[in-house]
């Protein structure tokens, strides 16, 4: 903690076992908590509210005010976790009216020059790969999983255990529990692997699989798929969260692959 080359400003709360690495910068209004380690030359500016046992490489930068030209320096924060590691040169933005804050969760993975920007919400148990990056206003759930430099439009939401493939753009909202990838952006098959290193059995995996087939390889549209899965199959917990998504969805959910000519 005692960093004679790095700057903490006597407002900020730093928890005693914190370790700073030279030639950083803290702000005022910061909190920061046990067992985190922040690496050289990271900035952490005010409205950053850092939980316990993270880890922030260095050339980060958190809780800078938003890239939005309506931000009007209200006081709006940026929430991070528990056992959240940040690596090199992240960027994480601080909310603007919409939500007053950032949030990412706990255990999550933020890979090298990754961006978070104003008023995104993620879950917990999410990696972001390299270059991945969120616009403004998206809502991440727990246990997705973006691969390398896939781009995500404001104000779209993704499921919980997705699964998107590097280098997509997502312009429409992700299902919970799909693998996504192509161009434009398609359901390509539930996320099995990940459903089964998270323990869901084979019978909730095919369930799950039977519900996406309805949706997507049926030739129906969203409304009419929606209402034949809650008619004919079982009520269960992901058939229900399914479901809702469907219905939350305002920038409407991605469309089922098909083959061009």
């Amino acid at each position: 903690m005692n960093q004679p080359l790095a700057y903490v400003h006597p407002g900020a709360k730093i928890a005693k076992n914190v370790v700073i690495e030279p030639f950083t910068t803290i702000y005022n209004n910061v909190t920061i908590g046990e067992g985190t380690w922040i690496g050289s030359n990271v900035t952490i500016m005010e409205g950053a509210r850092i939980g316990k046992n993270c880890n922030i490489f260095p050339g980060s930068v958190i809780s800078a005010v938003p890239q939005d030209l309506k931000y009007d320096d209200e006081d709006t924060l940026t929430i991070i976790g528990d056992n959240v590691t940040i690596r090199e040169c992240v960027t994480i933005n601080r909310g603007t009216t919409d939500r007053m804050k950032t949030v990412v969760g706990n255990n999550c993975l933020i890979m090298a020059y990754c961006h978070i920007a104003h008023d995104c919400i993620v879950g917990n148990n999410c990696i972001f790969s390299n270059n991945s990056t969120l616009a403004g206003h998206i809502t991440i759930g727990d246990y997705v999983i973006l691969a390398g430099m896939t781009a995500v439009h404001q104000f779209c939401s993704v499921g919980n255990h997705a699964f998107v493939t590097g280098g997509s753009l997502v312009r429409k909202d992700v299902p919970p529990f799909v693998k996504a990838g192509r161009e434009p952006l398609s359901y390509v098959g539930i996320n099995s692997v990940g459903l089964r290193r998270r323990g869901f059995t084979t019978e909730k995996i095919r369930e799950i699989q039977d519900i996406f087939r309805i949706l997507y390889q049926k030739n129906y549209n969203n409304s009419q798929a929606a209402a034949i899965i809650e008619a004919e199959m079982e009520a269960t917990t992901e058939r229900d969260e399914i479901l809702q998504f469907i219905k939350n969805s305002h920038r409407g959910i991605m469309k089922g692959y098909f083959k061009s000519n």
